[in-house]
């Protein structure tokens, strides 16, 4: 357990994606099996441990500690898992040993809700601060480290040897500990037979289109689509397994039942899942946003949001892998397709006619539908190929929205910036113009560099009036005050937030240390855009 641990101190101190790479393929190749298999699995959220909640944590720690303190010190910290595995009480283990990473993930797999607790605290007890926290994340969730599925993946790949797309399309007919898949990569047993019926493929993905990269390409060469604001899903439908994964492999068929019971066909679509129906209307992402992320669905939601799949292409057809067709045979046969599939459930995604870039970049601007981000630009011979090729593939996003707003309140991060006030709300004015009020309209936590989160955290700790917990209210008025510049994609109506909108992918572009708080844009500003954009 204590490896498993120093590996996620060590990822979340390496911030660079070729170090983090190093870290997982040593442990791949010094931790014996199954303590590497089920660091793997945490790795990848592969463990499920039902019985632990944070909650229970919380519990522990104020039995075995002073509420007040304990209080105090989670404040300070701002993580829950490392104020636990600092504040925690030694000595009281009757071990002269640490459990290993296998007794521990097999310890808290026999837990109960009844023995949870003595479970937890026994396990806390045989540990070090280091392995505490590991034990606290792994038992939990979300490690937070830095480290994706498709990172670790990618390791498993540099780590044997094998294209990673091997190892993606392995995935899901894969369990832990993984021994077999492991002696593969070592060159010690055979490759693992996909035991898993309709598999992810590995999904092709697209590169940002530049200014400069017109000039060299000719738009002759490439089909234009629009880009649609969902969410990029894969539909498989093989010898009667039907399977809807997300573009990273995620299984999210449980969440869109009434999708999977039309998927009546042999093959694999690659499409955008939005809500609505196709001929009559399409939803907005936070339509979209009710029915992510959940095990199951209600007949109410599933009323009110139904969903379908609009088309982009067919990567097999049958029992015929296409996916080495050039992008115009296959756009083809995904017409014919998708022509004898249920027309409220699919659609095919309209190509967009242009002749130059000029015009393209016109359409771009005023697309359609308020739904549509952009277009994606598709060479004409391309093969469907995984990963991010350059080339083939461009996406061209319409230009972000912009708001000057002010700070009002900030948090604590997580991970690596656990020490930090990295999580930032921000405001606009609202209400008379000679009394004006700041309304709460967003929260961001990306989009400036590091020495842009120093400059803020010192902003919030010099500038702080009041604490709520782990939240620190900002001095923000009129006179004084900190303006950020915010992109966004784009605007809903909310009936969650105050304000009656929620931005899209909101981030700090700029600190706006050269203008007053009272410059800064009204909610009027948003209204405006709303309007714009829902066309009323």
């Amino acid at each position: 357990m204590e490896r498993f641990a120093e590996l996620l101190d060590r990822l979340v101190l390496t911030p660079s994606r070729n170090g983090k790479l190093r870290l997982l393929i040593d442990y791949f190749r010094t931790e014996p099996d199954p303590n590497r298999g089920w660091g793997l699995a945490g790795l990848t959220g592969g463990l499920d441990f039902p019985a632990i909640k944070p909650a229970l944590l919380r519990t522990l720690a104020m039995e075995r500690l002073d509420p007040v303190l304990f209080a105090y010190s989670y404040d300070y910290v701002g993580d829950l898992a490392e104020t636990v595995s600092l504040v925690w009480p030694t000595g009281q283990s009757r071990r002269n040993s640490t459990p290993s990473l296998d007794e521990v993930v097999h310890r808290l797999m026999a837990a109960s809700r009844s023995d949870a607790p003595a479970v937890m605290s026994e396990l806390l007890d045989e540990l070090t601060p280091s392995g505490r926290y590991a034990v606290i994340k792994l038992a939990t969730g979300g490690l937070r480290v830095g480290v994706s599925a498709r990172l670790t993946k990618q390791a498993l790949a540099d780590f044997g040897n094998v294209p990673v797309e091997e190892i993606e399309e392995l995935w899901h007919g894969l369990a832990p500990p993984f021994t077999e898949l492991f002696r593969w990569l070592e060159g010690q047993g055979p490759r693992p037979a996909s035991a898993a019926l309709a598999p992810f493929r590995p999904v092709m993905l697209s590169n940002a289109i530049g200014e400069n990269d017109f000039a060299s390409l000719d738009p002759a060469d490439y089909a234009a689509e629009w880009k649609w604001d969902g969410i990029r899903v894969q539909v498989v439908s093989e010898k009667g397994v039907r399977r809807l994964y997300s573009r990273t492999g995620d299984d999210i068929s449980g969440a869109f039942p009434d999708l999977v019971e039309h998927m009546n066909f042999e093959g694999v679509i690659d499409g955008e899942l939005l809500v609505g129906n196709p001929r009559e209307r399409t939803g907005t992402f936070a339509d979209l946003q009710k029915r992510l992320n959940r095990k199951t669905v209600s007949k109410a939601l599933l009323r009110e949001a139904p969903v379908f799949v609009r088309c982009y292409d067919l990567l097999v057809a049958g029992d015929e892998d296409l996916r080495a067709l050039p992008w115009a045979e296959r756009r083809t046969r995904l017409e014919a397709f998708v022509a004898a599939l249920p027309p409220n459930r699919f659609d095919l995604s309209p190509l967009v006619p242009y002749g130059s870039w000029e015009e393209l970049n016109r359409l771009r601007c005023n697309p359609p539908h308020p739904v549509i981000e952009g277009v994606m630009l598709k060479r004409r011979d391309s093969a469907y190929l995984a990963g991010r090729p350059k080339g083939p593939w461009f996406k061209w996003k319409r230009d972000p929205h912009t708001v000057d707003a002010v700070l009002m309140y900030a948090q604590r991060g997580h991970g690596k910036r656990s020490s930090f006030y990295s999580d930032f709300t921000f405001g606009v004015w609202t209400g008379p113009e000679d009394d004006p009020v700041l309304m709460p309209v967003g929260k961001a936590y990306f989009g400036f560099t590091d020495e842009e989160l120093r400059q803020l955290d010192k902003y919030v700790r010099d500038n702080t009036i009041e604490r709520f917990g782990p939240v620190r209210s900002v001095r923000a008025d009129l006179n004084h005050g900190l303006v950020l510049e915010i992109a966004f994609e784009g605007l809903n109506r909310s009936t969650r937030h105050k304000s009656g909108v929620a931005m899209r992918f909101p981030r700090i572009s700029r600190l706006r240390w050269d203008k007053p708080p009272h410059e800064a844009d009204r909610l009027e500003t948003l209204e405006r855009l709303l309007q714009d954009e829902l066309g009323s």
